[in-house]
This record gives structure tokens, sequence and C-alpha cells, in this order.
């Protein structure tokens, strides 16, 4: 999984009831633009997470909006 700053990490919800949590990557941590990424969640939450087969990295999604 790559990424870049300003990419969206879009994390499935694992269990019944669970939403989706959307993600703005602000750094990438890891080699060759890989995790650990460092995440903001739109409620303010920072994180640094290495993401499962749950995520998805949407490319280029802050330039679009």
């Amino acid at each position: 999984m790559r990424a870049t700053v300003g990419d969206q990490l879009l994390v499935h919800g694992r269990i019944v009831g669970q939403h989706d949590r959307v993600a703005q990557i602000i750094e990438v941590l890891g080699a060759d633009d890989g995790p650990p990424f460092r995440v903001r969640f739109e409620d303010g939450h920072e994180a640094i997470l290495s993401p499962g087969p749950d995520a998805v990295v949407r490319h280029g999604a802050s330039r679009r909006e």
C-alpha cells in the first residue's frame, strides 16, 4: 500500500453496525511511500496507522474537493 500526503485512508468497519472511517494522510513515515502513516480523522483525532486489509487509500482525494 502506497500513499502520499493529502491522500485519504478509508478504513472499513469490521463488525456489524460499525461505520467506515475516513482519515487524511498528513505524513508518510514508511519507506517507499508505505506505512505507517500519520493520519487525521474527521473529528480532529490524529493517529499513526499501519493499515490492514480493511483499509483502502484514495489517491488525490484532497485535490478533488
